[in-house]
């Protein structure tokens, strides 16, 4: 049976998450090249698969579809293209700079001119070398990114529940290159006046109001994976809002604040799935509620919004409800029964 939260020591597997981290840079910046922009710089992060993590489909011409998908279970990367081609090879025993290689000439090999603006990594202690260049980071322990790999799966679950407790606006559950993270982000539509001196990256990615929340694997200044969560702009008195469980803690970070849940405070607790949905929805009505969101407006039951499915009928109790609903789901997905653009159903 696969264990929820499997342990995770940052510096156990540091040197195969630097490596690591360094591949996805590579392939998230070929995303980056490759993909139609979206609000809030949507289309730039990677998502998960059953086996890993894809860059999605994208193109160089609006045309001739391809991807990049990394399997993190037999440790290969799959390079594809709508029309039937493929460039493959394997992740283990390579440096940065014969990844990038690779890469390259599969791209070069299908017919992809692939432009990446910046071939150097982003905001990373090595961020002068070009990833050509990097022949020292070349550890790739295949039972480390396996484990990492599981823990990503594990935590995207749980951000994807989460999802389905809001109804407004929500980012896709998405695993950052850049930070080595994965979040999702609730919005509200009120629009952030930035500064003239705001680059237009940040700009965009925080042009609304919002409440993140994610999972990061450490790092050098913060050597220990936690859970996170944080309120941009950051309201008056947040950090005066209680967390749960009691283990969690507000962080001080670049003049703000997170709400921080270590890995190891969650695997500890009774109930760990609970504890990080817990500490996610006190953190979130810490932020949202002293930014005025209308917090019972955008509540969520379960994935229903429809007043009828998320009223409680007299005599049921809450639990009993959330059996019915589950019910309904299940029904309806025996039967493959969906509503259409129309509002109707089809089959």
């Amino acid at each position: 049976m696969t264990e929820l939260f499997p342990e995770l020591r940052y510096a156990d597997w540091r040197p195969t998450r630097e490596t690591v981290h360094r591949f996805l840079q590579i392939v998230g910046k070929v995303r980056l090249a490759a993909s139609p922009r979206r609000n809030h710089w949507w289309n730039v992060p990677l998502h998960l698969t059953g086996r890993g993590l894809t860059t999605r489909p994208m193109s160089v011409d609006g045309v001739r579809a391809f991807a990049i998908d990394l399997d993190l279970l037999d440790h290969r990367l799959d390079l594809s293209t709508a029309d039937g081609g493929r460039w493959s090879f394997p992740l283990a025993g390579r440096s940065v700079a014969a990844f990038h290689a690779d890469l390259t000439a599969g791209l070069a090999a299908l017919g992809l001119p692939v432009v990446i603006a910046d071939p150097r990594p982003f905001d990373l202690p090595d961020a002068a070398r070009p990833f050509a260049a990097d022949t020292e980071h070349a550890t790739y322990d295949p039972e480390a990114v396996t484990r990492y790999w599981r823990i990503l799966g594990q935590v995207n679950l749980l951000l994807e529940e989460f999802a389905g407790r809001y109804s407004g606006k929500t980012s896709p559950v998405h695993h950052f290159w850049h930070t080595f993270d994965i979040a999702l982000t609730r919005f509200s539509d009120r629009v952030v006046e930035h500064g003239a001196d705001t680059d237009p990256v940040t700009r965009e990615a925080y042009s609304r109001e919002v409440v993140s929340f994610g999972f990061w694997f450490g790092d050098p200044v913060t050597p220990e994976p936690a859970f996170y969560s944080y309120t941009a702009p950051e309201p008056a008195g947040i950090t005066d809002a209680p967390l749960v469980p009691p283990a969690a803690r507000w962080q001080e970070q670049n003049g703000a604040h997170l709400a921080v849940l270590t890995y190891a405070d969650a695997r500890a607790a009774a109930d760990p799935r609970g504890a990080v949905l817990d500490f996610y929805e006190s953190a979130y009505r810490a932020g949202a509620s002293r930014a005025g969101w209308p917090i019972d407006d955008l509540s969520c039951h379960r994935g229903a919004t429809d007043p009828v499915l998320v009223a409680l009928p007299a005599g049921e109790t809450q639990a009993e409800h959330d059996r019915i609903l589950r019910a309904e789901h299940d029904l309806a997905v025996a039967s493959d029964w969906f509503p259409t653009a129309g509002g109707g159903a089809a089959r």
